[in-house]
């Protein structure tokens, strides 16, 4: 390759190159002849050799080492050299570098110069590298050159004052007057700018934003102008006029409206008019369509424009684009609280998408579905969540459990109904459950006392079908354990009575003890159930002993502890052993220990401290004395001494003791963790076991204005567990008059030390905010 090669020689030689290293070794060697040439201070080849090294930086190659030069370029008094010099400064410079601070009293000059070719140049650098400094410095030009009779310079100049307005934003009063005119030119091009302008400078001040709620009638009569033109060649885009200007005046609108009554009502004739004269036809009116539709869910429209607004999304599930379909569903499920009836409207099209091979398509069908059930639907609904979660992809089924689960138990219409559906998603998808499953039916099945025998007759058919299904399995050993009498008797006029023996029932139990796809929980389960059993059989009570000892000697410390308290039982107490082993009493979820009707995981195996949670039911103060009695004087557990005489206020205290896990925590103090800007978070703790976390997230606004769209997110280590609920509102009164409160639920089984990090977003009269906080000030006490 010949010495300074022109740049059209070096593009071609570049291309030519037939590997990664060739290419390297020719940009080396051209970098380096550029360096050279740039020592001699060859001003008559500095344009051609900083047009090359432009585009070796736009190869992904270093050529910071002109930078120098390019600020030589910009101060030439030639438009051609001066052109590439912008250029060169916009894609190797900026605002960090002191090299741009040497581009100010360039472009002061640039901004005054008689061309508008040389004027373009500089207001494009300035609204691109234009550091704060230089925007306070040059904003007084920029005001000046607003005010200009030249249509192309005004367009520049208002995008340069966009720029302005984001860096120094309390240089948006001095745009506010010319942003306003410019609302009457005729230029397109000016018009849009103008409007970008006006956009920023309402989104930074909520002065401005009131300022500019006066011009409404004019955004209207503009767009107005748009969507009933003619035919105009100069701005016409797939049949649709301007489609830029008029997405970006509806996006305009739609703030100007936000919260403001008489702007709203000021732009519905028109917002109705855009929705029923736009082509849904193009990609363009597509577009135009879904900001109207935006705008009027965003303002106090009429009830008529937003069921238009609905009805213009559910044309959109029936577009061919999966795109088009995938933005009307996250609309649709925004609309669908406050709009509820007429989004119903579309349940059948919302239905067919769950059908969509895209899985974000899918995904997105699941929680509007979801969203759509009320008591009315339940039934039918139900059918469609059920057949779709045996075809969901594997990601989707846990989501689409816990959505059915939640669901039923809002809406069921009956107690049995709600047992079955349960019983089909643990049947199908009992892998993909969570753990709060198995104690939640559970607890609906103890207080359904009338439905005991059908449940156990399900249950028992289910579980000789297939005992894969972990939670199936743990619930169905319960419900045999409890109920087996039930069972063996074979009267049930819910459903078709079986007639099972007592073999066959412990044959059941121990296929589920004796199975390698059980898990440890699932065998506790199990265990107790058979010793259950033992209170409600009559020939096998000798069978039931010797399974029982069997386990004595487990290999899982939870399943031995068991067997062992459950041998001392036959051995020594065997006239205590239906007392003991009587049915549970009705389970209340409050009693459970967890809020909001969460509940403890019956049988889980996870502390250490061998909590007893099986379905043996609390006995009497009393029997509790004897029981201690009895597990003191084991042969086995000799380290346990009881009492000869203990005191009955105690008792109940000396059996939790034993048993583990179920002692007084130390209280957990509460924490500030978040005070910023007025917004403050307090993070209140409960620890219902050794594990589980339950945090209360609650913010108050010092402020005197109300946050509003108030939304928090948070993230955990993947070691930790975390499921967020629902905040109590997304509205912070002003001035501590109020708060919004949120329980986040964590699972910390390896009691790591816990961070979390939280997103923040809210508006303030307007004014959108964000913000990102890391939190590493939990107390010990909240997870050691």
């Amino acid at each position: 390759m010949a010495v300074s090669v022109r740049l059209q020689d070096l593009i071609r030689a570049l291309r030519g190159a037939r590997t990664a290293g060739e290419e390297r070794g020719l940009v080396q060697r051209e970098c380096a002849e550029i360096r050279s040439q740039f020592r001699l201070q060859d001003s008559g080849g500095r344009c051609r050799n900083v047009a090359k090294l432009l585009y070796v930086h736009m190869l992904g190659y270093p050529a910071h080492f002109g930078q120098m030069e390019c600020v030589k370029l910009v101060a030439s008094v030639r438009f051609s050299e001066k052109r590439v010099g912008y250029l060169g400064a916009m894609l190797l410079l900026d605002e960090t570098q002191d090299a741009s601070l040497l581009l100010t009293n360039c472009i002061k000059n640039d901004l005054s110069h008689p061309s508008q070719l040389v004027q373009a140049v500089a207001l494009s650098a300035l609204g691109c590298v234009g550091s704060a400094e230089m925007c306070r410095d040059l904003a007084p030009e920029i005001e000046r050159l607003l005010r200009c009779s030249n249509s192309y310079i005004k367009k520049k100049a208002a995008l340069c004052a966009v720029h302005i307005v984001r860096k120094v934003p309390e240089l948006g009063e001095m745009f506010t007057p010319s942003a306003q005119r410019l609302l009457g030119e005729k230029n397109h091009g000016v018009l849009h700018g103008s409007v970008v302008l006006i956009t920023e400078l309402c989104e930074r001040s909520p002065e401005t934003l009131a300022h500019f709620r006066k011009v409404v009638p004019e955004l209207v009569q503009v767009l107005k102008g748009l969507v009933l033109s003619g035919y105009s060649p100069e701005h016409n885009v797939a049949g649709i006029s301007d489609p830029f200007l008029q997405v970006r005046i509806l996006r305009l609108l739609r703030i100007l409206g936000r919260n403001d009554e008489i702007a709203s009502e000021a732009m519905n004739d028109i917002l109705a008019q855009v929705a029923t004269n736009t082509d849904s036809t193009k990609t363009a009116g597509n577009a135009i369509l879904y900001e109207t539709v935006v705008t009027v869910m965003d303002i106090h429209s009429e009830s008529g424009l937003r069921v238009l607004a609905v009805n213009i999304l559910g044309r959109f599930l029936l577009n061919n684009d999966r795109n088009i379909r995938y933005i009307a569903m996250t609309s649709l499920q925004r609309m669908v609280q406050t709009d509820h009836n007429a989004v119903q409207r579309h349940r059948g099209t919302i239905v067919d998408c769950l059908k969509d091979p895209d899985a974000s398509v899918k995904r997105r069908a699941l929680d509007l579905s979801l969203a759509l059930v009320n008591s009315v639907n339940v039934r039918s609904m139900m059918k469609e969540l059920l057949l779709f979660m045996d075809t969901c992809p594997p990601e989707l089924r846990s989501h689409t459990a816990s959505g059915i689960f939640n669901t039923a138990e809002r809406y069921s219409p009956s107690r049995r109904w709600h047992i079955d559906t349960i019983l089909r998603v643990l049947t199908t998808s009992g892998a993909d459950v969570r753990d709060e499953t198995v104690p939640n039916l559970i607890q609906l099945i103890s207080s359904s006392s009338d439905l005991h025998c059908y449940t156990v007759h399900r249950l028992y058919r289910a579980l000789h079908s297939d005992i894969s299904q972990q939670p199936l399995s743990q619930v169905a050993c319960w419900c045999i354990g409890e109920y087996g009498d039930l069972l063996l008797s074979g009267d049930c006029e819910e459903i078709e009575p079986i007639q099972v023996t007592e073999d066959e029932v412990l044959d059941a139990m121990e296929t589920v003890l004796q199975s390698h796809m059980s898990s440890p929980a699932t065998r506790a389960f199990a265990l107790t159930a058979i010793m259950k059993l033992s209170t409600r059989i009559t020939d096998n009570i000798d069978r039931i002993r010797r399974l029982v000892s069997i386990y004595g000697s487990c290999s899982d410390v939870e399943i031995q502890q068991r067997a062992v308290e459950y041998n001392a039982l036959f051995r020594k107490y065997d006239h205590m052993r239906a007392a003991v082993l009587e049915r549970m009493p009705v389970m209340d979820k409050t009693s459970l220990g967890q809020p909001n009707g969460e509940t403890l995981g019956v049988g889980d195996t996870n502390q250490s401290s061998k909590q007893e949670k099986d379905t043996t039911p609390a006995p009497p103060v009393a029997t509790q004395c004897n029981i201690l009695d009895l597990l003191g004087d084991s042969d086995v557990l000799r380290g346990v001494q009881s009492d000869p005489d203990p005191p009955s206020s105690n008792a109940g205290t000396g059996l939790l003791d034993l048993l583990g896990g179920l002692e007084t925590r130390p209280a957990v103090p509460s924490v500030t963790v978040y005070d910023k800007d007025g917004l403050s978070l307090r993070f209140d703790f409960v620890r219902p076991s050794d594990t589980a976390l339950t945090l209360t997230i609650t913010a108050t606004n010092a402020n005197p204005h109300p946050l509003q769209n108030y939304s928090l997110q948070a993230a955990v280590p993947k070691s930790v567990q975390l499921q967020m609920r629902a905040p109590s509102g997304d509205v912070i009164p002003a001035e501590g008059k109020g708060h919004v409160t949120q329980t986040v639920l964590l699972n910390n089984p390896n009691k790591v030390c816990l961070r979390m990090r939280v997103r923040l977003s809210y508006s303030v009269q307007g004014s959108v905010r964000q913000d990102t906080a890391q939190i590493d000030s939990f107390p010990p006490e909240a997870w050691q």
